[in-house]
Parts: structure tokens; C-alpha cells; sequence
């Protein structure tokens, strides 16, 4: 049985000010508040499994920068027409070599360095392709039919298996295919990564749990330059053996030891699950109590009821443009995830937060373009703070986005927000091509589309310190009785 000790002592409920102050009664978000109010082993070591899918999300997001890359190369002839400004192209194979093997990277190994800028950036065009239109296709699973963990396992078998076969690539085509596949594969990853964090603790640890998946991505891609340096005698092969292996052996512990979403496993008529989960983190024998009882409540039955009785897959999709309020919302977390694209706990409010981080952004670009390079070092430290505030935009914005919408849509909502947000990665490639020679057309472009951005999040109600709801309906009474 997992130890119910808490990490951090508790505070009492008159000094905790987000604990509600209302007796024990048959209402899931109530109890589920209850149940997973203290944070102990059990969330903890939940949460980091969870997480660890976004480590390896993370390593294979940012593994073409090592694995595609043009090799460094040197003359061997002491002709005047061979130096290190010299075209290779126009060099005899004869007046040149690589500098390291010639199975370096896929552009040496197959002798892809005179080929046209579509071939060479076609695996990393298809990788980010497959995750658009994998979350398009997936994303909405997880709030139907397959739910948080088995999409989560689904996806991630997919993307280390498609991984693991890349070693055994023979041209670029067939490479960038299994890069389209891994695309699809991880396409889901991060939403049912973040979704299932933040369902499974209370409303005081969201932000602190939800920060957990950022922190992983971004610990995946930083392992890659470790990675490639201890392989950088080998081939790009070793790269993704290294990488694609731990990948597959997470898998089993994913399956295995991971438990699902109480309120996905509520919502979908499997209480007795939900509850052997919830009395797992539970801390007090009135609660487990209260668990109990939970399995007979009428309104919990009318909810799976409600959520069960369509055999449509994307009907969750659908339900986010069906309903005014939910169609608002959808396309303000889409523009603002678009306009943070290009380019933890906190005591402020969700909404002035992604404000502040967006339009903090947005000016530290336009002032890179004006700057320019003249100013080598102010432009640096100008793009390191505008990418450390649209980061940081973009963390919020995606905790927020979990807590706007009711359980029976928030995986397809936040996938909606990501496919977004990569979308906006195919403008922002072609402005740093077409701005390699005006900083206006990458830096001020970026700058203007995020500050201009945030403005949207004025549309969106705050959040913070709020219950999850679970149905539509519910959703939808909540909010017109804080309008009211």
C-alpha cells in the first residue's frame, strides 16, 4: 500500500485559503478534492512516471539538430580552388573529406550535401507534419473511447518503436517516413501528459504538478548534446539506438504502474477503479469513507450516463464549437498557443500572467530587430529573455487550458491548443528563412504576433483556485452563475 505521508506538511483548513470550507457530500469534484488534497508518495512517483513521457518526447523532438545536420568537412588537396569558403558542391570528391566518418549524419552518410533544401529538411518536415496531423486525429481519443494512460501508451509505444526502426533506414525517404510515423506517435504525448497530471491532484498542486511536464521536455532535449558527444565517433544510428531503447523500456513501466484519471474513469461508468485509485492517496478514514458511498451517488450516474451514451469518437471535438462559450474559448487558447508558438506556481492570476509573459515577449523581439547586429550581445540577451517569456506564456497558457474546459473535452481542447502552436512553426521557419537578411521579417514579425496575441486572453475568465467540472452542462451552469 503507498504511503499516504505527505512531502510537505500539510496546512490546517483554516490556514489554507483554496480549501473549501464545506462538508464531506456526494460530489466527485468535491471528493476528488478531498482525496488528492495532500500531495504523497504515491502522487508523487504518479506524477514523475507520467512525466518521464515528455523526456523522451523531448529527445526526439530535437534529435534531427544532431542526426541531420551537414558535417564539418576539410580540403585534402593543396589546390587554390579548395579553402574554407569554398562551395563543396563545386569541389571534385576528390579536393575534400568529412572530417569525421562519412555515417556521421544522414546528410554525409548519403550523400545528401548538393541535394535541394526540400530533401534535406524533409524528415524534419515530416516528423512535425505527423504530429499536426496525428493530434487531429488522436487527440480527441483520449476523452472518449481509450482515455489518458492507454492513449498515453498507445503514443508512446508508437513513437519509440517508428524510433528504434529509423536505424534501419536506407535512403531519405524511407527515413523521413518513420519520422512521419514518430510524428503521429508523439503527437499526443504532451496534452494527455499534462491532462493527466492535473486530473489526478487537487486544485492547490495543479500548477506545481502541471509544471512537472515542462520540466522533462525540456531535461530530454538538454540530454541530447550528452547523448551525441558520447556518440560523436559513431554513426547518426547510435543516436537513435540510444535514445529509441530506454524509450521502449518506459513503455512497460507506463503500462504497468500508471494509473488513470479518476474523473475519466468516473465519467465513462468505471467507479470502482476510480475509487480503488482515489483511497490509494487517500488521507483519512472519513474520506475513504465518503469513497465508498461515491459509487451510489445518482449524480455520478447520471454523469457517466451522460458521457457513455454517444459512440461517436469525436464527439468530444465536436461539443468544443457546438456550445457559444466553448467555441470562444477554443479559438482564444488557439490564437494565443499560435501567436506564443512563434517565437509555476503562481500567486498572479492565470489571465495576467499569460498577459504579461506574452507582451514581455513581444516587445524583447521588436527590440531585437531594431537592434540588429550591431549589438551583438544586447540582441542575444534581448532573444534569451523573449524566449524564456514566450516559454513561459506557453506553460501557463496550457495548465490554463486544462482548467477551462470540463473533463469530457479537455484532451481534445489542450490538443487543439498544440496543433496550434506547431502550426505556427511552419510560419515562423519560412519568416527566419526570408529574415536572414531583415531582422524586421523574423525577430519584429515574431515580437508583433505575440504581443498582439495576448491581448485575446482578455475573452477567457480566470481560473485559478477553481473546481474542474466534468460535463458540459456542469461547465456551463458554473459559469452562468459567476456571471450571475
Amino acid at each position: 500500500m503507498a504511503d499516504p505521508t505527505t512531502l510537505l506538511p500539510r496546512p490546517s483548513r483554516e490556514e489554507d485559503p483554496e480549501t473549501p470550507r464545506t462538508n464531506l457530500h456526494h460530489s466527485l469534484d468535491q471528493v476528488i478534492e478531498q482525496s488528492e488534497a495532500s500531495f504523497g508518495w504515491n502522487q508523487f512517483l504518479q506524477s514523475i512516471l507520467v512525466s518521464l513521457a515528455s523526456l523522451f518526447d523531448g529527445t526526439q523532438t530535437f534529435i534531427s539538430v544532431y542526426t541531420d545536420a551537414t558535417p564539418t568537412w576539410h580540403c585534402t588537396s593543396d589546390t587554390s580552388t579548395c579553402n574554407t569558403s569554398s562551395d563543396i558542391c563545386d569541389l571534385s570528391t576528390s579536393d575534400w573529406s568529412w572530417d569525421s566518418i562519412s555515417s556521421k549524419t544522414i546528410i554525409s552518410d548519403w550523400n545528401l550535401q548538393c541535394s535541394s533544401s526540400f530533401i534535406t529538411g524533409l524528415p524534419a518536415s515530416s516528423y512535425f507534419m505527423g504530429g499536426v496531423i496525428g493530434g487531429f486525429l488522436l487527440g480527441t481519443l483520449a476523452d472518449s473511447s481509450l482515455g489518458r494512460k492507454r492513449l498515453l501508451v498507445i503514443s508512446c509505444i508508437t513513437m519509440s518503436v517508428a524510433a528504434f526502426a529509423t536505424i534501419f533506414s536506407t535512403n531519405v525517404w524511407i527515413y523521413s517516413a518513420l519520422r512521419f510515423v514518430s510524428g503521429i506517435g508523439r503527437s499526443c504525448i504532451s496534452t494527455c501528459v499534462l491532462v493527466l497530471l492535473m486530473e489526478r491532484v487537487g486544485r492547490k498542486w495543479r500548477p506545481r504538478v502541471g509544471i512537472m511536464q515542462f520540466f522533462f521536455f525540456t531535461l530530454g532535449f538538454l540530454s541530447l548534446p550528452a547523448i551525441a558527444y558520447i556518440n560523436r565517433a559513431n554513426s547518426w544510428r547510435a543516436l537513435y539506438l540510444c535514445t529509441s531503447i530506454p524509450a521502449m523500456l518506459y513503455c512497460l513501466l507506463l503500462h504497468f504502474f500508471v494509473k488513470d484519471s479518476p474523473r475519466w474513469l468516473f465519467m465513462n461508468g468505471r467507479g470502482e477503479e476510480a475509487v480503488a485509485i482515489l483511497k490509494k492517496s487517500a488521507a483519512s478514514k472519513p474520506i475513504i469513507g465518503e469513497l465508498d458511498s461515491m459509487l451510489c451517488a445518482e449524480d455520478l450516474r447520471c454523469k457517466a450516463v451522460e458521457s457513455t451514451k454517444s459512440s461517436d469518437p469525436y464527439k468530444s471535438m465536436k461539443d468544443l464549437f457546438a456550445r457559444k462559450w466553448a467555441m470562444k474559448r477554443t479559438l482564444v487558447v488557439m490564437v494565443l498557443g499560435f501567436g506564443i508558438g512563434m517565437v509555476y506556481y503562481e500567486k498572479w492570476s492565470r489571465k495576467f500572467s499569460v498577459l504579461w509573459f506574452c507582451l514581455g515577449s513581444g516587445i524583447c523581439g521588436v527590440v531585437c530587430a531594431v537592434v540588429g547586429d550591431k549589438q551583438k550581445v544586447i540582441r542575444i540577451a534581448l532573444e534569451l529573455a523573449s524566449f524564456f517569456c514566450s516559454r513561459t506564456a506557453w506553460n501557463l497558457i496550457s495548465m490554463f487550458t486544462v482548467e477551462l474546459f470540463p473533463t469530457c473535452v479537455r484532451n481534445s481542447a489542450t490538443s487543439l491548443l498544440r496543433q496550434s502552436y506547431i502550426l505556427s512553426a511552419v510560419f515562423s521557419s519560412m519568416l527566419v528563412s526570408v529574415g536572414s537578411s531583415n531582422g524586421f521579417l523574423s525577430y519584429g514579425v515574431f515580437g508583433v504576433a505575440i504581443f498582439v496575441s495576448g491581448f485575446f486572453v482578455a475573452f477567457l475568465p480566470d481560473s485559478r483556485g477553481g473546481t474542474l467540472c466534468d460535463t458540459m452542462d456542469e461547465q456551463e451552469r458554473k459559469e452562468n452563475m459567476i456571471l450571475g
